[in-house]
């Protein structure tokens, strides 16, 4: 079977190459360089760097639906699209130039998550399983007949980070049965239940700010959710404390939401909403992932203090103490004077 292989990010590539070792690729498709990581340098996508490893032809188009590369895709004759995580909705247009359609693998059990974040989103509502889900490709978001499915564990220390490439592997093992199927004239289309949709949207960096008032459970789901990207934080003293590790502890206080109750060896143990988060691991601004117990030895937190909370004002202390002068004023003989 003749394919064109559609896909762009890590997850990506297990899928090209299972395919690669059963079926001929005629061509990958996927997104144009772009800046990457702190330094902003113009970086292929994973994919189309393991394309070019198997010497495979690359297109990058910036629009899918530009005469170029559909007069390229069909020239190419491919018998079938294949779609994993290609990051844009594929036009019809694309899909019509091979006479067996598409498909696309999905990361979650759908109907459920449907969207840009599966993964995390499973991670965040605290589910049991998620999966994959090989479906025939329709204009409609992820809401094309199933073909193939396949539940995976979350493990309780899942982040998004573990559980993603497990997914990947799955899903690429998945995608090769899938074409045997389509081979054979033998693949099941089974409609999605529209009773069972839910939505997983793309992630943003404001819900990575930890509201303290939620259930601890909750929080330490969300921590391991937003690792990698964006990262779960607080703020300690107006400043920004990132959190790559927690865990939900089964006890409680009346401490109000994000105070400190204790710190020390074991980490920092915060109250919340309903119950009370232990946070292990955390990286200050500018600075490394580190354990709490190593961070609270050089930036001491003391029990009480409230996470979360901003900074204190400046000019509260000086309208209660007028003679200590605004800020930066230089005192001469115990008389304060503005600083130039």
């Amino acid at each position: 079977m003749r394919l064109v292989f559609m896909g762009t990010p890590e997850f990506a590539v297990p899928s090209l190459e299972a395919v690669l070792a059963v079926s001929d690729v005629a061509a990958v498709v996927t997104r144009p360089d772009a800046p990457q990581g702190r330094g902003r340098r113009v970086t292929p996508p994973p994919v189309a760097a393991v394309a070019a490893q198997y010497g495979l032809e690359v297109l990058q188009p910036p629009s899918l639906r530009a005469p170029e590369p559909l007069a390229r895709l069909r020239e190419l004759r491919p018998d079938l699209v294949v779609v994993v995580a290609f990051g844009r909705i594929v036009p019809p247009e694309v899909l019509a130039v091979a006479p067996m359609g598409g498909i696309n693998l999905h990361p979650s059990l759908l109907p459920r998550y449907r969207g840009a974040a599966p993964i995390p989103r499973a991670i965040a509502a605290g589910d049991a399983e998620t999966g994959v889900t090989v479906i025939h490709l329709t204009q409609d978001l992820d809401a094309g007949d199933i073909i193939l499915q396949r539940a995976v564990p979350i493990r309780p220390d899942d982040a998004t980070a573990t559980l993603e490439p497990r997914l990947a592997r799955c899903g690429a093992a998945l995608l090769v049965e899938t074409l045997g199927l389509l081979e054979a004239g033998r693949a099941p289309r089974r409609p999605q239940d529209p009773a069972g949709v839910t939505i997983a949207p793309k992630l943003s960096r404001e819900e990575a700010r930890l509201r303290w008032t939620d259930p601890a459970v909750t929080l330490a789901n969300l921590v391991r959710a937003l690792d990698p990207w964006p990262v779960a934080y607080t703020e300690v003293a107006g400043a920004p404390l990132k959190i790559w590790r927690a865990a939900a502890l089964a006890e409680g206080g009346r401490e109000a939401p994000g105070t400190v109750v204790r710190a020390g060896d074991e980490g920092l143990v915060v109250a919340t909403g309903a119950g009370r988060l232990l946070i292990l691991e955390v990286q200050p601004p500018s600075g490394r992932r580190m354990t709490a117990a190593e961070y609270l030895r050089g930036h001491p937190i003391a029990p009480g203090t409230v996470l979360g909370a901003p900074p204190p004002d400046p000019t509260v202390e000086r309208n209660a103490n007028p003679a200590a002068g605004p800020p930066g004023a230089a005192k001469i003989r115990g008389v304060p004077r503005a600083g130039r």
